[in-house]
């Protein structure tokens, strides 16, 4: 099954009912979004509260695996973080 998924900044962004995940599962990291509250704005639901999760994807305990966790408070400001999270874990990646 070859699916497209949307991209942001080099990495597949995909939405599962209040959670997002954001990289490739294949890479050492992943980093989970989950949408805790939503405000209506012109009426249109816009998230407000955003609990980021990077992930490691080869630990099999799910506990263990969440590396770094952080509040934000708009979905941009989020992805932001989350797009830094993963670049930094490239680096260190291939510096190895």
């Amino acid at each position: 099954m070859n699916q497209e998924f949307f991209m942001y900044q080099g990495y597949p962004l995909v939405r599962s009912g209040n959670q997002i995940y954001y990289g490739y599962m294949s890479d050492s990291y992943v980093v989970m979004m989950q949408i805790v509250h939503q405000c209506e704005t012109n009426g249109i639901q816009v998230a407000d509260k955003i609990k980021v999760y990077q992930i490691a994807t080869k630990e099999p305990d799910p506990v263990k695996a969440i590396v770094k966790t952080s509040d934000r408070s708009s979905l941009y400001e989020a992805v932001d973080l989350a797009n830094v999270w993963l670049k930094r874990a490239e680096k260190e990646d291939s510096a190895q």
